[in-house]
């Protein structure tokens, strides 16, 4: 049976999935990984990666190549978002993905990362009732609507996301309220250009910020994707859990059951995102899901592969 690896490069993390397709067509994994790297600190001023977080990445992406080719990985889908997208020397990023993982990556487009984030969500959670999909990264966010016929009807990417709205915002332990508050206005006024969701939507939120929201709600230690996938959150769950983590010190917050240590400094961020997102769509609740763009990438390059 072939199997076919597809690696996410984030603006906060890398993940791998290893899949294959079961006797009825459908993708199943066989190793997934994660491994913060935060490839973005800093771009959002500098508009470079720094030499520290490529290293840190690049080394990541040569053990996640090696893991995937040692289970007998046929072909490799890889793609860069956010950061890569805006840093001036991404390329130079590039090529020594090239000549130290032997990987080619693929620098995706805001539309085009929507796309796919979008076609994981609906793969899981079908199109019985229209579906808006948010993707909270870390240097960027997409929102995309889809009819009850799985078509794409509205998408968009927003330039905000955890890491990039922490080093924008964000400067005390914990954030001093005049922080927050900022913070929250400018993503009330930048979501403002949303249109208003489809009737009788459901949203779906993927990527990590959402997962982890959802981990330290109902306090899932250790990480159980079985329980998370799926699981349905309301925005008092969230509004609760959000002004929790905005008050604990940053030592504090990494040792919460369900958050990783090494989101803790930009976690603050990302709820605030996840919670202005359920606010400008009047959203009362998010279905989360544990899959994403990973997913989505996977079956789009190699869906009719033999």
């Amino acid at each position: 049976m072939s199997r076919y690896a597809a690696i996410d490069i984030g603006t906060n993390s890398v993940l791998l999935l290893v899949a294959e397709r079961d006797a009825k067509g459908r993708w199943q994994a066989v190793e997934e990984r994660a491994e913060i790297t935060r490839l973005g600190k800093g771009v959002d001023a500098s508009k470079r990666l720094s030499p520290e977080s490529m290293e840190l990445t690049l080394e990541v992406l040569t053990r996640f190549a090696a893991e995937a080719r040692a289970l007998g990985v046929r072909d490799f889908a890889v793609s860069a978002t956010s950061a890569a997208r805006d840093a001036s020397n991404g390329a130079e990023f590039l090529s020594s993905v090239k000549t130290r993982a032997g990987l080619t990556v693929e620098i995706l487009p805001g539309d085009e990362e929507a796309r796919l984030s979008f076609a994981s969500a609906l793969a899981d959670f079908g199109a019985e009732r229209p579906l808006v999909v948010i993707d909270i990264g870390g240097g960027s966010t997409e929102f995309i609507f889809g009819d009850t016929a799985g078509a794409i009807t509205f998408r968009r990417s927003f330039d905000v996301g955890s890491v990039r709205l922490t080093e924008r915002f964000l400067r005390g332990d914990p954030p001093a309220p005049a922080e927050l508050s900022a913070m929250e206005d400018f993503l009330r006024q930048t979501f403002a250009a949303l249109p208003p969701p489809p009737s009788g939507f459901q949203l779906v939120g993927v990527a990590g910020t959402v997962t982890t929201i959802c981990a330290v709600a109902r306090t899932i230690e250790p990480y159980d994707p079985t329980l998370v996938h799926g699981a349905e959150l309301a925005r008092d769950e969230i509004v609760d859990t959000t002004q929790r983590l905005a008050h604990l010190p940053v030592a504090l917050r990494r040792t919460l059951p369900g958050l990783q240590p090494k989101r803790a400094d930009v976690i603050v961020a990302g709820a605030f995102i996840l919670r202005a997102a359920l606010d400008a769509l009047g959203a009362p609740t998010v279905v989360v899901s544990d899959r994403g763009l990973r997913w989505g990438l996977l079956a789009d390059r190699f869906g009719k592969a033999p």
